[in-house]
Formats: C-alpha cells, structure tokens, sequence
C-alpha cells in the first residue's frame, strides 16, 4: 500500500530545469507513494503548504527547493512525528550539508524511500521554528544583498561576492547576550550567530568545536573585528575550524553553547532566519530538543552502537544466554 504524502516543489530554486527535477522525483517516488504535488509561488510559501498538509495529516512531507523551501517546510513539522523527506535543489544546500543529508535528487529520494528516520533538534527563534541558523550583523546584511540574480550567475560564489562587498562596508554595534546563567556585554561587534545546525561553510557559526545537531544546545558565536583586513583573516580561520571541527582560537572570536538565549542590540540589526530576513533585533532562540524528524539514508540509519577495538590490551568475552 502506498503512503501519502504531500511534495512542495519549488520551480524557481537552483540552476537546473525544474520540468526535469519534478519528472525525476515523480518516477523515483511515485511507486512508493501517494503523491499530493503542491507548486510554490510568490503568492504561496512552503510553509504555509506544509502547514496545510500537517493539518491534513499526511504520513510524510516532501520539500524540493533551496534552502528556504527546506527551512519553511520543516518549520511546519516541527513538533510533530511527521517526517521530513528533504531534496536539495539550491545554490547553497546548507540545509543537506547541515544535518548530512543527500545533494543530489537521486540519493535524496533513495533516502526517503528507505523510510528511515532520525530525530535531531529544532529551535524557536522569535516563536518562528529554526532549523539552522539565525544570524545578526554582517551574515544578515550579506543575505540581503545576494540577489536571485546574483545566485543564478554565480551560484554559492554569489554568497561570497556579497559578503566581499558587505566587508567594504563593516559596522560594529553594541550587544548584549543573555543565558540562563550569564550576560555578556560588548561595546563593538560585527556578528552574533545562533546555531542549532550549520555546514562548515556557514563559517560565522563555526565558533565552537563543530555544530552538533542533536545535543540539545545552541552554539553562539560572536565575531569582533576593527577592519577589513582583520574580517578577512578572521573569516579564513572560521572556515579552517569548520572544516576540521576545532574550536576557534583567534581573540577576536567568542563563543559558547546554551539551551536559550537572548540577543539585544544597540543599533538594531537586521536579523537572517534559516536564509531569511525575518527582521531586527532583539531575538530569543530556545532550542527544542529532537524537535524534527527527517528521512535518512540507510548508511546513517546503521551507524556503529559501539567501538572497543583499538584500546590497548582489550579483551572481549562474551556471555552465555543460560
């Protein structure tokens, strides 16, 4: 028996022809499911898609976009045991690189055709559901400053032409950041970034020793720099401790882990919601733990439940059932 569910495709999201993805998705899913294709507009989100389909009680919600079409459909899970079947068709697929899932069409949907799944964390950022990451300062102002057009010419290489010309134009602000334990203060940063989940190029996130999806904790980092040069050479260091999970060392980066925080800033800043502009501050983010479910490959679904060989001496015996 087939299962229902429901399939937000985006027609706008990446570079590749959205006719042919759909087709491809289509042949690859149909046999397995029930498929409810619903089609984004600029008149209809995918959040409110995928809150329709949770409300009609589909067993599965399918997103095939970018990074804003995954973030929105799985804002509207969030909460519920409904899984999330995530089909990346962005410039940047931070959302896949995020939570280790597929980036091509044909292994996404093996994913989900397998029917395994796995809980990992949410978080609420201003009562809007946070998959990601939400950023204030300079990651907020280059995401406003990449256009489509940007995107479509350039791809991920549009990201970093924007924030190239963001750095031209670097502002410190006053903040404030509020724990359940401590405040801190600083008279002048560039950037706060919360992260429940962040791939190794989100590298505004990647203050503390990797990003882990499924602790329970959002990881804060904060970004102080006085010139352009330094933001360069900060910006270098954050990507080299992305890519190898290491803590951030230079003084001018700070960061910590914690449960909810609150961030207020003095002027306002613009603020970036999983890829979205949602506002300015203040923000409150709690992290909601196993708050989403998403359709894995199976190789994740089998990883290792233990690891004893290689501790000098070991021995194993193993005990009778009588």
């Amino acid at each position: 028996m087939t299962r229902k569910a429901c399939l937000i495709f985006n027609p706008v999201a990446g570079q590749s022809d959205p006719n042919q993805d759909l087709e491809t998705i289509k042949v690859l899913l149909s046999p397995e499911f029930d498929l409810d294709i619903q089609i984004t507009s600029q008149e209809v989100d995918a959040d409110e898609l995928a809150q329709k389909a949770v409300e009609r009680g589909v067993e599965v919600i399918i997103a095939a976009g970018g990074d804003g079409t995954l973030s929105a459909a799985a804002a509207a899970t969030v909460g519920t045991d409904i899984p999330l079947g995530a089909i990346s068709r962005g410039t940047a697929n931070a959302f896949a690189a995020a939570l280790n899932l597929p980036s091509t069409i044909e292994a996404a949907c093996r994913a989900i055709l397998t029917g395994k799944t796995k809980k990992v964390d949410a978080a609420i950022c201003n009562g809007k559901a946070m998959v990601l990451l939400a950023g204030v300062g300079f990651e907020a102002e280059t995401v406003e400053n990449t256009s489509r057009q940007l995107k479509n010419r350039w791809g991920m290489l549009a990201y970093v032409m924007a924030g190239v010309q963001q750095l031209s134009q670097l502002e410190a602000f006053e903040v404030e950041i509020e724990t359940d334990d401590k405040i801190i203060r600083s008279p002048a940063v560039n950037a706060v970034t919360v992260a429940n989940a962040a791939p190794p190029t989100s590298i505004l996130a990647q203050g503390p020793a990797g990003i882990i999806y499924d602790d329970g904790l959002l990881d804060v980092t904060i970004v102080a720099v006085e010139k352009w040069t330094d933001a360069i050479a900060t910006s270098y260091h954050l990507l080299q401790t992305g890519r190898s999970g290491d803590a951030a060392s230079l003084d001018k980066i700070g960061y910590l882990r914690t449960k909810r925080v609150k961030i207020t800033t003095q002027p306002p800043q613009k603020v970036v919601l999983d890829g979205e502009i949602i506002g300015t501050t203040p923000i409150e983010v709690e992290c909601v733990p196993d708050g989403l479910t998403i359709c894995i490959p199976e190789t994740l679904a089998e990883e290792p439940s233990e690891k004893l060989e290689g501790l000098p001496g070991v021995e194993v015996e193993m005990k009778s059932d009588t």
